[in-house]
């Protein structure tokens, strides 16, 4: 009987410590604009990483974050995405956004390209414009 228990708590601890691979990875940075003024409580900030690859059709998002802006810029993100959605040879961006009840405030107007092959580097800085 002593063996079985000392069996049997042996394969539960060793079924605890496999942990299957996560099918998500993440992708960190902050953004922030030049003005020097204050976010309205209200804002809310958008990102999202984009598919880009084909300019005669609809960008593909693979990852996006909707939150009320907390405090003020620089803001800091992260994007969750499934690396299963990233194909060799498409290229891709980050964006974002902060609006205040759906009218835009600032947007980011570069491209931010990334590679999502782990060789980003992070955190990523993303400027803003103001829309006014």
């Amino acid at each position: 009987m002593k063996k079985l228990i000392i069996i049997l708590a042996t394969a539960l601890l060793g079924a605890c410590a496999h942990q299957p691979p996560t099918d998500q990875a993440s992708f960190d940075g902050e953004v922030f604009y030049l003005q020097r003024i204050a976010l309205p409580p209200a804002a809310t900030m958008t990102v999202s990483i984009q598919d880009i690859s084909r300019a005669d059709a609809p960008v593909i998002i693979l990852a996006r974050q909707t939150a009320p802006v907390k405090g003020q810029v620089p803001l800091p993100f992260t994007l969750a995405y499934d690396p299963k959605q990233v194909q060799t040879g498409h290229s891709y961006s980050v964006s974002a956004h902060i609006e205040l009840d759906g009218k835009l405030l600032f947007v980011s107007t570069g491209r931010h390209a990334v590679q999502l092959n782990g060789q980003d580097q992070q955190p990523m800085r993303i400027r803003l414009d103001s829309v006014q």
